[in-house]
């Protein structure tokens, strides 16, 4: 798998998320730029970049991603929803970009992308010779894709505004449990419903430290390969606060809301441990807190 270049310092951590998540889904799927190209209708320079971080990628880029690579395309989508938005209030945006309800480019319209004249990769043939007919029913079928996406937009318009009115800070919906003891894989969702009631109340989560078989534990969760990152709730969070407290960096109070605060201390925490920094407890993170 090809290392990446780190995303921006400047990139807002809602647009990072997106990112982030796509990066992951096109190297666990080994795709290459070109393929991508072939696959979705966007040329391999608009991936590198919408992946790099100069632009947000368009909505059906996104959706395309998601369903070659067999991921849930809902979630992708709500992440896109937040990163445009994010990427249309931010500051230091130029004339040249452009935000759409598809998406942000830097000029103008999204590229839609062709195969690159000249390329010989076996791996790709048949699908760049395939492409101009996928081209074509693209075009053919755009007003049923346009009257899908407003109706997507408008489903997440009104979940952004339950979560804003009930002071939920985009809470992402977990769908993998905990590996040893830790919350169930619909603990995510409870959480997500939870705060939309009127009735929710914040959980309260107390670190209890103590060495087991030489790793730290904080009584909260028992992951080691999890992924916990900007925009989830729970326990895994909880434990993740108390092992960077443990380690000396504050992520603010133990409330299992993983928000600036937190991802904050995160990266913190990886420049110590010498790791890569993403703000995001995967794996390494989750070995080098728990000692």
């Amino acid at each position: 798998m090809s290392r990446w270049k780190a995303l921006p310092a400047e990139l807002d951590p809602r647009v990072r998320q997106l990112l982030v998540r796509l990066r992951r889904l096109k190297d666990h799927n080994g795709l290459t730029m070109r393929q991508l190209a072939a696959r979705t209708g966007y040329s391999a320079k608009s991936w590198e970049r919408y992946l790099s971080g100069r632009s947000v990628p368009p909505r059906d880029a996104v959706e395309a991603l998601a369903r070659i690579c067999g991921d849930d395309p809902v979630r992708l989508l709500a992440l896109h929803e937040v990163a445009v938005e994010a990427w249309r209030d931010k500051p230091s945006s130029t004339p040249e970009q452009v935000v759409t309800e598809q998406g942000v480019t830097e000029q103008g319209a999204p590229e839609q992308g062709a195969p690159e004249q000249g390329v010989s990769d076996p791996s790709t043939r048949e699908q760049g010779v395939a492409e101009p007919v996928m081209m074509a029913t693209r075009a053919a079928e755009g007003p049923r894709i346009s009257r899908r996406a407003m109706s997507v937009a408008l489903v997440s318009g009104c979940v952004a505004l339950v979560l804003a009115a009930s002071a939920a800070v985009f809470v992402a919906v977990r769908f993998a449990g905990d590996e040893k003891g830790g919350a169930p894989a619909s603990a995510g969702l409870a959480a997500s419903t939870a705060a939309g009631s009127p009735a929710a109340t914040k959980a309260a989560y107390r670190c209890h430290l103590e060495r087991i078989g030489g790793h730290w534990y904080a009584g909260n969760s028992r992951a080691t390969n999890a992924t916990v990152a900007y925009g989830d709730s729970g326990p895994q969070v909880a434990e993740v606060q108390c092992l960077l407290r443990r380690a000396g960096i504050s992520p603010g109070g133990i409330d299992g809301m993983f928000g600036p605060l937190t991802m904050g201390a995160v990266e913190r925490f990886q420049r110590q441990a010498h790791l890569d920094v993403d703000g995001i407890a995967g794996p390494h993170t989750w070995k080098a807190l728990r000692g």
